[in-house]
């Protein structure tokens, strides 16, 4: 066996982790349409271009989160979503809506998202603790730092002073729970 070849996962094993590996894919496609969607209503605007270059910095690292999906898909066999197109869609609106609404719902809709991919990824990483798929679980630590910053980013932002910011998070977090067991599955 070569030194990058990896051994032979457990069947159950197998097909969970290709379950964890759909989910975030389509959690970290829908997310990079959500900074696209704020960021074609915030675009260079006088006076929005700070935000519009905090809201690009967080897509470029969603994107790279993406980008080691769909590498990590391919090298396992696995499928992606085929809801994808749903997420595309649903994503981009929600960014867009949340951005017309002001800087600071743009902001809720960001603290609300990280929060629920910030304890889902907490959950894999727990959930593969001694499973033999270390590489794995790191990635998921590191991308849940990665999520956390991005939470703390929107608070500090003022998201919890946006209008109807605990109603919206409500609405956005079950949204997002809702794509997380319906896109490990479909």
């Amino acid at each position: 066996m070569s030194e990058t070849a990896r051994p032979p996962v457990p069947t159950q094993l197998k097909r969970r982790t290709e379950e964890m590996l759909r989910v975030d894919h389509a959690g970290e496609y829908g997310a990079v349409q959500i900074y696209r969607g704020q960021r074609a209503v915030f675009g260079d605007l006088p006076g929005k271009t700070r935000i519009a270059l905090l809201l690009k910095d967080m897509e470029e690292g969603e994107q790279k989160h993406l980008e080691t999906f769909d590498r990590l898909l391919a090298e396992r066999g696995a499928r992606p979503t085929l809801l994808a197109p749903l997420w595309n869609a649903a994503g981009f609106a929600l960014g867009a809506g949340t951005a017309l609404m002001g800087e600071k719902a743009a902001m809720a809709c960001t603290s609300a998202v990280e929060s629920v991919i910030e304890k889902h990824y907490q959950e894999q990483v727990d959930e593969l603790d001694g499973q033999g798929e270390d590489e794995l679980r790191a990635t998921f630590a590191e991308f849940r730092e990665d999520e956390l910053e991005h939470h703390d980013t929107a608070i500090e932002e003022g998201a919890e002073q946006a209008p109807g910011y605990r109603f919206m998070k409500r609405i956005i977090e079950a949204g997002c729970n809702l794509a997380i067991k319906v896109s490990e599955k479909v």
